[in-house]
């Protein structure tokens, strides 16, 4: 009864960022019966004054340290901008904490790798942020892909707004939107190490890569192209689309996540569920929801980091991310 009581003993838990995401996941959080929100840290008081508003009975920090020193928060979600992502991780697993890490790790493989001499080797204390794992469509792919055995081909294709181009410049679709597709597919692929990886860029008139295409093969004869790119006009869902294929022997798959299929008219078609994200302070539900149930139970030591979730996984994907880089603009030169 004791062991009970005590899986079930909410979580106490700090956000860094009230980005996109900080803000999702704080609210999240604070609606979780399975979790305590206590504190949240920003690099800008106008940042916790609109975290304030919304969440007033949570403590807002602007250091880290002091937010580790004065709250009681035992695990930590950092959801800042990536640049941080290394420094911020390093301070929590350094003071004792269990952290959920939205990816990628860092920007570079380099910097990524400095944060293993403190993760520990079944990755408990540090669980990667991976929503779509946790995503009710790639699910039931996954289960009916274990069930049907070998794979021949997947096909994703991840497309976002032509605007990101010029609302922030420089970002690369291999490394903001296919790595979704990359983690999916190391999950499907058992962790197996692909034979060959190739990739190519589009660039856009302003310089920038807009198209990334890429092909994966492994030992058994799967393949996998994907394709992410910044592309879609105004008149398409706010967040572009999402669809990736599987072909087997004698079975074919094809889930479409993105956007939820409800659509509004008014003056124009709208999309109001770009993603399964719904953090309603009456319940929230969704993939962010069941990867924070499941961050909490990690926490309490009743299950394992999941498959593609781990900083093991993690470091794999980014070794993957380097070599198609590498291998795109070699193509491209």
């Amino acid at each position: 009864m004791a062991d009970l009581a005590k899986s079930f003993r909410p979580v106490t838990i700090g956000v860094v960022g009230w980005g996109r995401f900080g803000r999702l996941h704080s609210l999240t959080l604070a609606a979780l019966a399975e979790a305590e929100l206590v504190a949240v840290v920003a690099r800008r008081q106008e940042s916790l004054d609109a975290a304030r508003k919304e969440l007033p009975r949570v403590r807002g920090f602007l250091d880290l340290e002091q937010a580790i020193a004065e709250s009681a928060a035992e695990a930590w979600v950092v959801a800042c901008s990536t640049r941080e992502h290394v420094r911020v991780t390093e301070t929590l697993l350094r003071a004792g904490k269990t952290v959920l890490l939205e990816k990628p790790v860092a920007e570079s493989l380099t910097e990524a790798e400095q944060l293993a001499e403190l993760v520990r080797p079944d990755s408990a204390n540090l669980m990667m942020g991976h929503i779509l794992l946790f995503n009710s469509e790639f699910r039931e792919l996954r289960r009916e892909a274990a069930e049907r055995g070998t794979l021949a081909y997947i096909d994703c294709a991840r497309h976002r707004p032509a605007s990101i181009v010029q609302d922030f410049p420089g970002e690369n679709p291999l490394y903001a939107t296919m790595v979704h597709d990359l983690y999916c597919l190391q999950v499907l692929k058992q962790r197996a190490e692909p034979v060959s990886l190739s990739a190519r860029y589009h660039f856009a008139p302003v310089g920038s890569v807009d198209v990334a295409a890429a092909h994966i093969q492994w030992a058994d004869g799967t393949v996998a192209a994907c394709v992410s790119s910044y592309t879609t006009p105004q008149g398409m869902a706010p967040r572009g689309f999402d669809r990736m294929e599987v072909f087997g022997a004698g079975w074919a798959a094809r889930i479409s996540p993105n956007p939820r299929p409800i659509e509004v008219w008014d003056d124009r078609a709208r999309w109001p569920m770009p993603l399964e994200i719904r953090p309603d302070a009456s319940g929230p539900t969704g993939m962010m929801a069941e990867e924070l149930r499941c961050f909490c139970r990690v926490v309490r030591g009743t299950a394992p980091v999941p498959m593609g979730a781990t900083y093991q996984d993690a470091m794999q994907v980014q070794r993957w991310l380097d070599l198609l880089d590498r291998a795109a603009r070699s193509s491209n030169s």
